[in-house]
């Protein structure tokens, strides 16, 4: 099954929503289903080494995010929200955060069996 999975909120927003969407990611990965991921809005940061964990807060979602790369997750990063979005504008994207357009994430919508927001 290919699945892919939005995000759309700052990384480390006093919830737990990009956590869990991250190892929803990693379960379905872990399942065989082709996993693809797109960020969003102010979630253009969880591809930013600048992006750290604040204190007291224990799991580092960038580096959830790159090992989910690492297996072979395509992670692709909205190119107006990379200028737009962020707390951290202007600072660097890690290797395997694809730029990317709304018409690639509306071509990873159609061929996609499920799509899920957080």
């Amino acid at each position: 099954m290919n699945v892919l999975i939005l995000f759309n909120r700052e990384p480390y927003d006093s919830t737990d929503v990009t956590w869990n969407g991250l190892r929803l990611a990693g379960k379905l990965a872990d399942g065989g289903h082709a996993v693809r991921l797109f960020l969003m809005n102010d979630a253009v940061d969880l591809a930013r080494d600048a992006c750290r964990p604040p204190e007291g807060y224990d799991q580092d979602l960038g580096k959830m995010l790159k090992e989910l790369i690492a297996r072979g997750t395509a992670v692709k990063v909205c190119g107006t929200c990379m200028a737009r979005c962020g707390i951290h504008k202007n600072h660097p994207y890690f290797e395997g955060a694809e730029k990317s357009t709304m018409q690639a994430l509306a071509d990873w919508v159609v061929e996609s069996d499920k799509v899920i927001s957080f």
